[in-house]
């Protein structure tokens, strides 16, 4: 691939114009190009290093006629890959990225299936709630028809008690005012038969009164 072929699959990847990949290209070698000039160091996380580094002065050898050359000090520039990019190379980021797929793919699979599991367990569970709810339904209206009823005859009794209460309360008041008036009408018999013996004592004294009058009259004649 050269640069034209790296700009045309930069305008296809990004969906851009050949223009517009172009001076896309042309902005980042450019940008590495001047920091390694500048002795700095670029480093791209998973691609790689790129750098200067100073090559000494040495002899060399023509390989065409196998002479001597000397060669002069110089700083050439250095790149060192990435450990991203050797294992893209070597083909072991591509099996990472299968096994990660078929992973994900099968967390999609029992996502889904547990899905339709729970579905299916919800469609079977609601005929059972209604039917369940169909069967308590006569059951809380006994339960609330009985209530009722317990509390009706409570009530009734409670009435009832309370009126056996009054009906009691008024006999012993009636009994009350009996004993009372009995209490009361007591004294004035006694008080009679205190006075009847009065009266036949008085009543004898008067006869004999009259007795010992007669006599005396009788003897004065």
């Amino acid at each position: 691939m050269n640069k034209a072929q790296l700009i045309d699959a930069v305008a296809e990847k990004l969906e851009v114009s050949r223009r517009a990949a172009g001076e896309a290209v042309d902005a980042v070698l450019d940008g590495i190009t001047g920091a390694v000039v500048a002795g700095e160091k670029v480093s791209l996380t998973g691609f790689g290093t790129f750098e200067s580094a100073k090559r000494p002065a040495r002899i060399a050898r023509n390989p065409r006629t196998g002479e001597q050359v000397k060669v002069a000090a110089a700083t050439v520039p250095k790149f060192r890959a990435g450990q991203a990019f050797k294992d893209e190379v070597n083909g072991a980021k591509k099996s990472a990225k299968g096994a990660a797929a078929k992973k994900t793919a099968a967390k999609r699979t029992g996502a889904a299936a547990a899905k339709k599991t729970a579905t299916a367990s919800r469609a079977t569970a609601a005929p059972a709630r209604a039917t369940a709810a169909k069967k308590a339904a006569p059951a809380k209206k006994a339960a609330v028809r009985k209530t009722t009823a317990t509390k009706a005859a409570a009530t009734t009794r409670g009435a009832t008690a309370k009126k056996a209460a009054v009906t009691k309360a008024a006999a012993k008041s009636t009994a009350k005012k009996t004993v009372t008036k009995k209490a009361a009408a007591r004294p004035v018999s006694r008080k009679t038969a205190a006075v009847a013996p009065a009266t036949k004592t008085a009543v004898k004294k008067t006869a004999a009164k009259k007795a010992t009058a007669k006599k005396t009259t009788a003897k004065k004649r």
